[in-house]
């Protein structure tokens, strides 16, 4: 239903892309495929190294994906 990408720091390459994912109302994820699927359609440098499901990005009062908040839960663990 609905999806963000955020940079994560990395030893190896300083940031590294990974998503969040919130499923459809009635639908169950499978992330090892998901993740497969996406990173086939991306460039070397863009796949994600990984990939966490979500029930609802945050938001802010007119509705942008408040990254910020998606790398702090990141930093926490998720």
């Amino acid at each position: 239903a609905d999806a963000a990408v955020v940079g994560m720091p990395s030893e190896r390459w300083g940031e590294t892309p990974v998503g969040f994912v919130v499923a459809a109302p009635g639908y169950a994820l499978d992330l090892g495929i998901l993740l497969s699927e996406v990173n086939a359609e991306l460039g070397k440098t863009q796949r994600l190294s990984a990939l966490y499901p979500i029930d609802e990005l945050p938001r802010s009062h007119i509705g942008k994906i408040l990254k910020t908040d998606l790398r702090a839960m990141l930093a926490e663990g998720v």
